[in-house]
């Protein structure tokens, strides 16, 4: 046997067993239903920080991201500001969820919902949401383990085989242990993340050709024809750019993906950039993330995840080791029409495991960059493959887990036991959570098996769902005003308008896929926040406002912004503005020139294109940004009075929903 499979092997059964060892101790440890669903809300800070890092940034992180990159450089290479664009979701939602899920005793987001809105509709319409967030993405995950150990072992585990078996150790860990055993398993899936895409950029800057700046290799592949005025590699903007170095301009009108308009010089517009990391943002606010934020011992490690672990540490990682991946594939033989151009620019260090082809010819095109350069170490450090692979492994497992314990205990809470078994037990309640985490496994392997398109595009779909929950979580955390009829239309009309913008129904719409270079998590909100304001407006009731003022008060005096910070609230909203318009918006278009011509390498003031330079300014802005709102803002900080609990589990009680207290 080859000897990179033996190292796989060791890895991942090294792997396994820290796995299994939690799901056994987590067994062992959850005696109540909370203990199995929210791990007794004892996650401590540091299991925090890194569970959710973990949860938030997953496979598509580390295989989908920098194939993109490759395929359509660094306009796509924005995305990255995900990094800061999820936890803010984190920022505005997370502290006061927790507020809520102490003092009312919540376990799931259905039974907080029920019960501020009075409303067993809208509990069943957040298990909707939940199930078609985590079905989709956990299908994505377990697919593209499959495909990477395809990879691999040179074709001896087949994708669809090698997703199933891998699918049995997240099975067996997470319905054993529940909350408690993926949180700390998830932790040590955040540091392999991390450390696994660090490592890949390193190896690409190894393997880059000797003597070449980045002025050198970057300017040959985005060179324009001086007499066709079209560029020689990839696309031209508009403006008459490369589309790898480039943004195709603010918006295009027209059609969307697969009709008749397709975009020029590229997809990721500035809007299209915009609305696509606003569908990220639907991480963070899924049904998922509400659980996470109800098990924590207090909100303390909120901050510090949301700034310092995803916006700084996860952020730097992207805006430089990913882009790195992403980018060097071209000097190091993934791209044949350029080595045949410039093979002086070229270390054909991937030529062998590509069989000489271009890596846009293969099945899961740039899905493959990964597990390829992974592959490149297999003679000189086959163990550092084993290790490498594990990374991987661990990286699309992380959201997974999560995903499948908290929709097992939303089906297990919000359906079974509030409609079908009101007084189950606590061994009936894990029971049936665990029999609900192979339920959506099975489903979500049946999904993966059909996966064709790009890893990092298919979990648009999921997020966009997410996203969706955002009038639901504004009316519960901060405005009164919205309605429960208001919160039903909109969300439904936002899921509707979501699926008719995404392959899965556009297909049989003339618009296509994102028309108008906007992402469908934009159309969904825009229809679903649209519906909800107007429908409240004309079903404002002064009994429900009351109930709802029961929480809206809670929140008040536990959280409110000290008198003297008041002042900032405007400039909060200014800062938040201008990063979104000028970092991720229409004013990035600036980045394509001002720090350096696009056309000449020459001019370029860092010595890598604007685009790039424009791209790291942004991002500590960013970080700069997250911790103004976390921390000076106090969004994300301990609350200023302790929280007393009314109820340790709200499904102890008679459930009333007049009565929240």
């Amino acid at each position: 046997m080859d000897a990179k499979v033996v190292w796989l092997f060791i890895f991942v059964a090294l792997y396994w067993s820290y796995c299994i060892f939690w799901g056994i101790k987590g067994a062992l440890t959850a005696r109540t239903a909370s203990d199995y669903f929210v791990a007794g809300r004892q996650i401590s800070i540091w299991v925090f920080i890194l569970a959710a890092t973990a949860t938030s940034f997953s496979g598509w992180t580390f295989i989908g991201h920098p194939g993109l990159i490759y395929r359509d450089g660094f306009q796509y290479a924005y995305a990255s500001f995900y990094a800061i664009t999820i936890p803010l979701t984190g920022v505005l939602f997370l502290k006061r969820q927790w507020m809520l899920g102490k003092r009312f005793g919540f376990i799931t987001p259905g039974e907080m919902m029920a019960y501020y809105f009075k409303s067993d509709a809208i509990r069943i319409l957040v298990v909707i949401v939940a199930l078609f967030f985590s079905v989709p993405y956990l299908g994505i995950q377990l697919r593209a383990s499959g495909f990477l150990f395809n990879v691999l072992t040179d074709g001896m585990m087949g994708v669809e085989w090698g997703m199933w078996l891998l699918s049995a150790v997240v099975i067996i860990y997470v319905a054993s242990g529940g909350m408690r055993a993926v949180a700390y398993v998830d932790s040590v899936q955040a540091v392999l993340l991390a450390a696994g895409i660090v490592l890949l950029g390193l190896v690409c800057y190894y393997y880059l050709p000797e003597g070449k700046t980045w002025s050198d290799l970057i300017g040959a592949l985005t060179e324009i024809d001086p007499e066709t005025g079209r560029a020689r590699f990839g696309r031209t903007t508009l403006e008459g750019y490369s589309s790898y170095i480039a943004i195709p301009g603010v918006i295009q009108f027209g059609l969307g993906l697969g009709s008749d308009s397709a975009p020029t010089g590229g997809i990721w517009t500035a809007l299209m950039i915009m609305t696509y990391l606003m569908a990220l943002m639907g991480i963070q606010s899924a049904p998922a993330f509400t659980m996470w934020a109800f098990g924590n011992r207090s909100p303390e490690p909120f901050a510090a995840q949301q700034v310092w672990a995803s916006s700084f540490g996860i952020g730097l990682i992207m805006i430089v080791f990913t882009a790195v991946q992403g980018i060097s594939a071209h000097f190091l033989g993934a791209n044949s029409h350029f080595m045949a151009v410039h093979p002086e620019l070229v270390n054909n260090v991937m030529g062998e495991g590509l069989g000489g082809k271009d890596i846009m010819q293969f099945t899961g095109r740039q899905g493959i960059l990964v597990p390829q350069l992974i592959y490149l170490l297999s003679d000189s450090a086959p163990w550092l493959v084993g290790m490498l692979s594990v990374c991987a492994l661990a990286a699309m497992q992380s959201t997974g887990s999560a995903y499948m314990s908290t929709a097992g205990g939303m089906l297990t809470r919000d359906l079974l036991k509030r409609f079908v078994i009101p007084k189950a037990s606590h061994a009936q309640q894990k029971m049936y959570g665990r029999i609900g985490v192979l339920l959506i496994v099975f489903a979500a392997l049946l999904v993966a098996t059909t996966a064709t398109d790009a890893l990092v595009l298919l979990g648009g779909l999921a997020v966009a769902y997410g996203l969706q929950m955002w009038p639901a979580l504004i009316a519960v955390c901060w405005w009164p005003f919205l309605t429960r009829q208001g919160i039903i239309v909109g969300l439904v009309a936002g899921l509707v308008a979501v699926t008719l913008t995404e392959n899965i129904g556009a297909q049989f719409m003339p618009w296509g896929r994102w028309p108008m270079t906007l992402h469908s998590a934009f159309w969904g909100i825009f229809f679903n926040l649209g519906l909800t304001i107007i429908v409240s407006a004309f079903t404002q009731s002064k009994e429900d406002h009351d109930h709802k003022m029961i929480f809206h008060n809670f929140l008040r005096e536990h959280s409110a912004l000290p008198k003297e910070k008041r002042g900032l609230i405007p400039v909060a909203w200014i800062i938040v503005i201008g990063w979104f318009f000028f970092g991720v918006g229409p004013g990035a278009v600036i980045g394509n020139w001002i720090f350096g011509d696009p056309t000449n390498a020459a001019t370029w003031l860092f010595g890598i294109p604007s685009i790039w330079a424009w791209q790291i300014l942004w991002w500590a802005l960013g970080v700069a940004m997250m911790w103004f709102l976390a921390y000076k803002m106090e969004l994300s900080r301990v609350p200023n009075k302790e929280v007393e609990a009314l109820h340790e589990d709200i499904g102890d009680i008679e459930f009333d929903m007049d009565r929240p207290g």
